[in-house]
């Protein structure tokens, strides 16, 4: 037993170097939920949720005190596998008479958005006079799912790491924002559950950061905005084959011998994990399971509860995770491409609110 202690498995070495910071991801969930009861106690009710506490909370942290490399492999797991998680399990409180609800012209409206938004924020980056390949990644990562879609369409596209880099570390930063504000937007324009959670959908960069912004509304704004953010993930692979097509990439130029020189990437096709991610693979099982009736009903509740309970961790994370500093390493034209290609979408998904009479 000793020698099982002294020497632990990867299993167990994996475990203890995610636990410091977990544990931190913990204490700063534990000080958002306290920090919600004392306003419940003082203002007569929580104006601020734990979801958003816990990101505030954590990215105060970030500010005063940079995580070492110590804390990282925990806050990262946190951030990224936990809130998956809590996405799969989201999928066991969908009810199927929601996606009926919907039906297929929001569907078609979704891809035409799509399609539009990626039109629109790659003329707004080339306006600024920024790079055909960092205009793709941009307009891409606004219009489908933030990093995961410059992920994907970055090997396709051949574009270079410093492309990348600078277009993630902006997104990271401002999907927070969207994150935090789309609540207060939805308030002053009087949406209904429903209808915000279709334009939470439409709008929010990644899945789990559209649970963490339509879960303190309600289960219906979660399980709509979800779904409706689904089809836009889905969207990827057509935008992703498009591109593959257009060849985008320049070819490695060649040298007088006839040798190709290696100054540029040439295209790749991304992995299929990046174009189905496991946990939108478990979401839809999981859904498509209950709509069956081949879970019990009663599985619902305590999945939603759990998947709850795991997002708010996570968006400790994500607080612990947010570096503002990416908003001045970003460039002010990478900065003012992200954000307006980001205000044209939430006109776009406005008007298509609208046009749907989504209520």
């Amino acid at each position: 037993m000793a020698t099982l202690l002294a020497t632990p498995t990867p299993l167990g070495r994996r475990a203890l170097a995610l636990a410091p910071g977990v544990a931190l991801c913990l204490a700063v969930t534990a000080a958002a939920w306290a920090l919600q009861g004392v306003e419940a106690h003082l203002l007569g009710r929580a104006w601020l949720e734990t979801l958003v506490l816990a990101i505030l909370i954590g990215a105060a942290v970030r500010t005063a005190w940079t995580p070492s490399g110590l804390w990282k492999a925990g806050i990262d797991f946190s951030a990224k596998t936990v809130l998956e998680i809590a996405v799969v399990l989201l999928g066991a409180t969908l009810d199927a008479r929601s996606i009926a609800r919907e039906g297929l012209a929001l569907v078609v409206g979704v891809a035409g958005l799509v399609m539009l938004a990626v039109t629109a924020g790659y003329g707004l980056a080339r306006l600024l006079r920024l790079p055909p390949r960092m205009s793709v990644l941009i307009a891409c990562g606004n219009a489908i799912c933030g990093n995961s879609a410059i992920a994907a369409v970055a090997p396709v596209i051949g574009a270079e790491s410093e492309d990348v880099s600078a277009s993630i570390a902006f997104t990271a930063v401002l999907g927070v924002v969207v994150v935090l504000t789309l609540p207060v937007l939805a308030n002053l324009l009087h949406f209904s559950n429903r209808t915000f959670g279709v334009y939470a959908g439409l709008t929010v960069y990644a899945v789990p950061q559209v649970i963490a912004a339509t879960a303190p509304v309600s289960p219906l704004s979660a399980q709509i905005g979800t779904l409706v953010k689904l089809v836009r993930v889905l969207m990827l692979g057509p935008v992703v084959t498009v591109l593959s097509m257009l060849n985008f990439a320049e070819r490695r130029p060649v040298t007088t011998e006839g040798e190709p020189a290696a100054a540029r990437r040439t295209p790749q096709r991304p992995p299929l994990h990046r174009l189905a991610p496991w946990f939108i693979v478990g979401f839809l099982l999981l859904a498509g399971a209950r709509s069956l009736g081949l879970t019990p009903l009663a599985l619902g509740a305590p999945a939603g509860n759990l998947a709850t309970a795991l997002t708010i961790i996570s968006m400790a994370a994500l607080g612990l995770g947010v570096d503002f500093r990416a908003l001045v390493r970003a460039g002010p034209r990478v900065s003012a491409a992200v954000t307006l290609s980001l205000i044209v979408l939430g006109l776009l998904a406005l008007a298509l609110v609208r046009a749907l009479g989504v209520v």
